[in-house]
């Protein structure tokens, strides 16, 4: 059994240190740089000065969907449904969206013990109204049904005439209108996430044309971020951790793009590094034999074949090709802590983080003890933390 100590991956945030609102414009964050056992700091409209020429950018590009939707009964009570993932009529995140009836959702409730009955919503589109009816229809496992009455519309839609965007719960404050522009990357385009991919906040058109011009290569893939992201680690050995599941999806396009660019990948934030990481462990599973595309927590610590980067990425396209597929649609629950190697990923754009959690222990993978020290300076040199802080790019 591994054992990690939670204790070893803590640090001291001060409440001040937490950014509750982005700087304006986005690029004009502060970039901490860590290359060459290095520590320095620049702005981070200039981040292309500091990647090298053969760099790789891999992004997320889900989309925050307004997850938090509220229901007022009759006497008054209001009933609060966060979404968390489909279950019908598909568990496939991008198909559900695009229902036009009923869907079936796992939900985190608010005020469930009120919530006996059906529920409606209204939202006033000129010329009639439009009603969106939950009813809890499984208490033990927190399924709530879905259906509303204009079949022209897609859930996609209404949620967004419904719900709200779901600000981590760190940042103590309500959602106002702004947040529906500033959490959102400017590249976001698959709806699904409930929580934004946030080391790419900081890109703008500007800095991509300014990548462009270096040469430097980029290309997206798909992780719908969990509110499992936000859970803490309540264990003192961290590997008990029950770590949360996250749906990804790649296009074949891009399978070879990343075979094309291999040799040097920064996955921009933990969400596509987790994603590229779990892309490389299925290919593994390929070529062992087995097909399917869920990449449990700890199976990277307990595989004893060895295969290249190359020789995984061409299984997957081979098993696209076999299959006639040009999306590949997976689930991982990859548990990225120190001692794991690191089979695509050479490198990290990425936020400051949460102490004890996931995404520390994901940062002390890749850089080591290093990660204290990064994380010291930030503190020490007034960088802000969190979703809405500064940057960092990390090349051990």
């Amino acid at each position: 059994m591994i054992k990690l100590d939670l204790e070893k991956y803590n640090y001291e945030l001060p409440d001040e240190r937490i950014a509750r609102f982005p700087v304006e414009p986005r690029d004009s964050s502060k970039l901490l740089i860590y290359k060459d056992l290095q520590i320095s700091e620049d702005v981070f409209n200039k981040v292309n000065n500091h990647l090298p020429e053969n760099t790789f950018l891999v992004f997320n590009n889900t989309k925050v969907i307004p997850a938090r939707l509220f229901f007022q009964k009759t006497n008054g009570v209001v009933i609060e449904v966060f979404l968390l993932n489909p279950v019908e009529p598909s568990s496939v995140i991008s198909q559900v969206m695009e229902t036009t009836d009923t869907c079936t959702w796992a939900c985190m409730i608010g005020n469930k013990k009120r919530f006996k009955e059906k529920v409606v919503g209204t939202y006033h589109i000129h010329p009639e109204n439009v009603e969106l009816t939950a009813e809890l229809v499984d208490s033990e496992k927190n399924y709530v049904k879905f259906s509303w009455n204009n079949s022209d519309l897609t859930f996609a839609e209404i949620v967004r005439f419904f719900g709200q965007i779901p600000l981590p719960p760190y940042l103590k404050r309500e959602t106002e209108q702004k947040d529906y522009e500033t959490y959102q990357t400017v590249y976001s385009k698959n709806d699904g996430a409930v929580a934004a991919p946030t080391a790419g906040l900081h890109f703008t058109e500007q800095v991509f044309a300014d990548l462009a011009q270096k040469g430097v290569k980029h290309d997206f893939v798909t992780l719908h971020v969990g509110a499992g992201t936000f859970q803490p680690i309540k264990v003192q050995n961290v590997v008990e951790h029950k770590m949360h599941c996250e749906q990804i999806v790649f296009d074949k396009s891009f399978i070879i793009n990343l075979l094309e660019n291999a040799l040097f990948v920064i996955p921009i934030g933990t969400t596509s590094m987790r994603s590229l990481e779990s892309l490389y462990w299925f290919g593994v599973k390929l070529l062992s034999g087995e097909q399917t595309f869920f990449i449990e927590k700890l199976s990277p610590y307990n595989q004893t074949e060895s295969f290249t980067a190359e020789q995984s990425l061409k299984a997957i396209i081979d098993y696209m090709n076999e299959n006639s597929l040009s999306q590949l649609v997976g689930e991982t629950e990859i548990f990225i802590f120190p001692s794991y190697e690191f089979k695509i990923c050479k490198g990290i754009i990425t936020n400051f983080h949460q102490p004890d959690s996931t995404l520390i222990l994901l940062v002390a993978a890749l850089v080591g003890e290093n990660w204290k020290k990064i994380y010291d300076y930030a503190l020490e040199n007034n960088f802000r933390f969190l979703s809405y802080g500064d940057s960092s790019l990390l090349i051990p």
